[in-house]
């Protein structure tokens, strides 16, 4: 996989369109990422991770925070990325969900997310050439072309140093969590589940075998009636359990048969007593009804008298009945008459005493009288509804101007509420417009109070590095003064140098003679060419040494002017109160701002009841006008009418009152005419049936009418009399017939029957043989129990054999997949997978790491077991070649920790590409880190580095370190603003 071309928008620090052109920077296969601390550096690692996969590593990505704060309103966040993977070339899109403002109106809309592929090179696979513009399309042909997930991809293209780092010191439980994420061994987990879940679901079903059968055992014991064996019973316990239900059913089958031969024996003898008894009780039942009827014969003779008056006295109660009724009923009428009498005369009528003819000519009177009133009662109701309308018109009259008076009260006022309230929207839009520049001028004294807290150690680092760089100028003019010396001291002794190189017969390397007759000799103090070398090589150092200072002096002048100019001459306490002052401005106008809707919206609530003030109040005046002429119009009207009903009222209150009086009147005049009439005949009547009453006493039998009320009785007496008399009767005939009976004749006089012993002893053999029964058929049935639950038991056991079988190997297998049991080295099916992918990461990091400490360090992996019996397999040290002795991680220096962290991180990325069969990686990141290494171990991280881009990949450093700007030429630099950050490519 090669990176092209990184285009983002609006995305992260970034407010417009950026370019990263791989190509260019990856030119020579090494580029150095920089610029200041927050400038965006890891954003564009970010914008990378995030068109392939949507996502952003680490905490950031948990976010969801990826549009740039400072992008127009109208600026569509973006991210495209053209990249070469499995030979194909393709343009992948992506934006992000995020809120922008609506094109129409306030508020804010959700920007929903998209990607789209393009292919700029064939599509593999038969893929759409057009390209594909769903997410989760995008994603899955991403991933199958990488063949990596986006969290291996972060570790093997991003390669982060502290999680390294925090990966080479962690325990193995932390190791292991990595581990599975990048080599993706979750299936052998779900191995190790499977065969754990397999487990106990035969545990389940063994424990639950061995329940029933357990249960079966209890229940053999139970049906038995013994006590459960002790463990789990076997077949030889059952067997003696079966034989002794078999004996104990046959003993009570013996004994059974014994009692009922007795029971029947005593049955036989009970029934005959009972039928003797049976015998003298009914002799003596007949004798004692015969002696009761003797007794009771003069009350029969009077009971058949008295029945029979009691019949005759039937024909004179329906005579004497109407009688009753009919003066019953003239009594009424006669008391109705003198309540309508009374009446009348309460309403003032004289003549009560009259005739009934002459009674309803007075009422046709008072009748006629009565509809004479009627209109004018009508006109009664009218004026007394007229006068109640007139109190209601007054107080509607009131209300109406009250509320007339209030409403003009609060027009008044509202032109001063209306200038308050358009002040404070007015004051509230200028606070928010106000704000921005608040919150800048709040930014800048923040920033400059920073500035004012940094001065001080500005300026003694510039003093420091000014002594520092005084004494490199000194030592570096030493140096060369002491070089130039031996160079001179060399040439000096040049001459004897090349006699001391001279062989007999070797020609003159000068002159080219063969002979060599007067060789120079040494002179005093001569130095040899090692002696130039090293004193050139101290010098080159300190010239080195002093451009290095040179070169910082400029920065910290350079930072400390820019630092005096941004301040100003101001001080800090200055700076701090201007930043409290700013502090506060800026708060007042956010409030008053956040305060701009509901002022806004105040005022037209204002506005809108001004306008509904009005209209109320010409409603309320109008309604007092309306009031007004219609209680004017009435009361004219009443006035009028008031007269002509006093007119006719009379003695009476009203009109009414007088018609009410005449109607009651004639009522009731009426009343008594009718009660009157009804009396007259009723008398007629009563006198009528009292006679026939008296002739139908004398043609029963009785004297008068009196004789014959008295001999009478109801249905139900004559019934009870007839009942008792048929009783007696009766039974005097049944006693005479049963004492004739020929089962009674034989009874000698003396007879007596005993039942209570032969009764007793029925009853003892009754229950003996019944007990015997029950004993027999609980025997019978406890054997068929047993016979059954052994039979069962029998095939529960054949049944769990196998079983048992089967969940010992199966619980062996376990333990040994999850490291425990036989597993000696305690290490589960994931460690042990896991444990050889680690060991292939240490080789291939051991290469590297022994290149870049100079064969010092090299990384060891342990499978063995973990302290106090903890899992093993994932223990990685170091061996230091210098002691021979293996030390553990954390034990490295910051700057060791950090090669062995890059060579990690380097192996595991080769280990994981090889292991995913993903892409090629031909780009790749690496975070931080260097400020850590010395001048010597830098160059052999570097060399390390060149060796991966000797082999075709692009590797990009992202580091503040100011020595990598001087080692690599190609760089991709990012400036911060205050209007967001920019990237420029830079070439030395």
């Amino acid at each position: 996989m090669r990176l092209h071309l990184l285009e983002v928008t609006a995305f992260g620090p970034y407010p417009r369109h950026e370019t990263v052109d791989f190509d260019a920077l990856g030119g020579d296969g090494l580029f150095l990422l920089h610029g200041d601390t927050g400038a965006g550096k890891t954003t564009l690692l970010d914008a990378v991770a995030f068109a392939l996969f949507g996502t952003v590593p680490g905490a950031r990505g948990d976010v969801k925070r990826l549009r740039c704060d400072f992008a127009e309103p109208d600026t569509m966040t973006e991210v495209a990325l053209e990249l070469t993977v499995q030979g194909h070339r393709l343009r992948l899109t992506r934006s992000p969900e995020y809120e922008r403002p609506k094109l129409r109106g306030e508020g804010v809309t959700r920007q929903q997310a998209k990607a789209s592929l393009t292919w700029l090179t064939p599509a593999p696979g038969g893929e759409p050439v057009e390209g594909l513009t769903r997410i989760d399309e995008v994603s899955r042909t991403v991933g199958r072309l990488l063949g990596m997930s986006a969290e291996q991809f972060f570790q093997v293209v991003l390669l982060p140093q502290g999680e390294f780092a925090r990966f080479l010191r962690a325990e193995t439980a932390e190791r292991e969590q990595l581990l599975e994420k990048l080599f993706g061994t979750e299936h052998f987990a779900d191995v190790e589940r499977w065969f754990r879940d397999r487990r106990q679901e035969r545990r389940s079903t063994l424990d639950a075998h061995k329940q029933v059968a357990g249960q079966l055992v209890a229940r053999v014991a139970q049906a038995a009636g013994e006590e459960p064996p002790d463990g789990d019973g076997d077949a030889e316990w059952l067997s003696s359990v079966v034989k002794r239900r078999a004996e104990a059913t046959a003993e009570a089958a013996r004994l059974a048969a014994i009692a009922a031969a007795e029971r029947i024996r005593s049955s036989a003898a009970l029934a005959a007593a009972r039928d003797t008894a049976e015998r003298l009780r009914r002799r003596s039942a007949a004798e004692a009804t015969l002696a009761e009827c003797a007794a009771e014969e003069p009350r029969l003779r009077q009971w058949e008298a008295e029945r029979d008056a009691a019949r005759r006295a039937l024909a004179v109660l329906p005579a004497n009945r109407v009688a009753v009724e009919l003066a019953g009923e003239l009594d009424r009428a006669r008391e109705q008459e003198a309540r309508a009498a009374a009446r009348c005369g309460r309403l003032d009528f004289a003549g009560t005493g009259g005739p009934v003819s002459a009674l309803l000519v007075a009422r046709d009177e008072l009748r006629e009288e009565a509809g004479g009133l009627t209109q004018l009662a009508a006109e009664a109701e009218q004026h007394r509804a007229d006068l109640v309308r007139l109190d209601e018109l007054a107080d509607e009259e009131r209300a109406a101007v009250e509320d007339s008076t209030r409403v003009a009260e609060a027009v008044a006022a509202q032109p001063m509420a209306l200038a308050l309230a358009r002040t404070a929207v007015d004051e509230a839009n200028r606070a928010e417009a106000s704000v921005a520049g608040l919150r800048a001028q709040q930014t800048e004294f923040a920033e400059l109070v920073e500035i004012a807290r940094r001065l001080p150690g500005t300026e003694r680092d510039a003093v420091a590095v000014e002594d520092e760089l005084r004494a490199a100028v000194d030592a570096h003019q030493l140096a060369r003064e002491r070089s130039q010396e031996i160079r001179a001291r060399r040439l000096d002794g040049m001459a004897a140098e090349l006699a001391g190189r001279l062989t007999a017969g070797e020609p003159c390397p000068v002159c080219g003679g063969t002979e060599h007759p007067a060789p120079a000799t040494p002179v005093p103090e001569a130095v040899s060419e090692s002696d130039e070398r090293a004193a050139a090589e101290v010098a080159d150092r300190a010239e080195q040494r002093r451009r290095e200072l040179e070169l910082r002096r400029e920065s910290v002048q350079q930072t400390l002017a820019l630092q005096r100019e941004r301040l100003a001459g101001r001080t800090g306490e200055t700076l701090t109160a201007e930043l409290a002052s700013a502090d506060q401005a800026l708060a007042e106008a956010e409030t008053l701002a956040a305060q701009r809707e509901q002022r806004a919206a105040e005022l037209a609530e204002l506005e809108l009841r001004g306008a509904a003030l009005t209209a109320q109040r010409i409603d309320a005046e109008q309604q007092v006008a309306a009031a007004k002429t219609e209680r004017t119009g009435l009361a004219e009207a009443v006035a009028v009418r008031a007269v002509r009903l006093d007119t006719a009222r009379g003695a009476h209150p009203d009109v009414l009152a007088r018609r009410r009086h005449l109607v009651e009147l004639a009522e009731a005049v009426g009343d008594l005419a009718a009660a009157r009439q009804s009396t007259q005949d009723l008398a007629t009547r009563a006198a009528t049936a009292l006679a026939e009453a008296d002739s139908a006493a004398h043609a029963a039998g009785f004297p008068d009418v009196r004789d014959a009320i008295a001999a009478a009785r109801d249905a139900a007496e004559v019934t009870a009399l007839d009942r008792r008399i048929t009783e007696l009767t009766v039974a005097r005939n049944n006693a005479e017939a049963t004492l004739a009976a020929p089962e009674l004749t034989g009874l000698p006089e003396d007879a007596t029957a005993d039942l209570t012993a032969v009764t007793e002893q029925a009853e003892s053999a009754l229950a003996s043989a019944e007990s015997a029964a029950s004993v027999r058929d609980a025997a019978k049935e406890a054997e068929d129990r047993v016979g059954a639950l052994a039979a069962r038991l029998l095939a529960a056991w054949a049944e769990l054999e196998p079983i048992e079988a089967e969940f010992a190997e199966l619980d062996a297998l376990t333990d040994v997949v999850n490291g425990r049991g036989q597993n000696a080295r305690k290490m589960s099916l994931r460690s042990y997978v896991l444990a050889a992918r680690l060991e292939e990461v240490a080789v291939t990091a051991t290469r590297r790491l022994e290149r870049m400490s100079q064969g010092r360090y090299s990384f060891v992996h342990s499978d063995a077991a973990g302290a106090r019996g903890t899992r093993g397999g994932l223990g990685l040290d170091v061996l230091d070649d210098y002691s021979g002795r293996v030390r553990p991680a954390k034990t490295l220096s910051g700057g060791e920790s950090f090669l062995a962290s890059l060579a990690l991180a380097l192996g595991l990325a080769d280990v994981v590409a090889a292991e995913t069969g993903g892409a090629l990686l031909d780009t790749l990141f690496v975070d931080e880190g260097f400020g850590t290494l010395d001048a010597d171990t830098l160059d052999l991280v570097m060399n390390t580095l060149d060796e991966l881009r000797a082999g075709g990949r692009v590797v990009g450093l992202v580091s503040h370190v100011e020595e990598l700007r001087q080692r690599i030429p190609v760089r991709l630099r990012v400036r911060k603003a205050r209007t967001g950050s920019t990237v420029e490519i830079t070439a030395a």
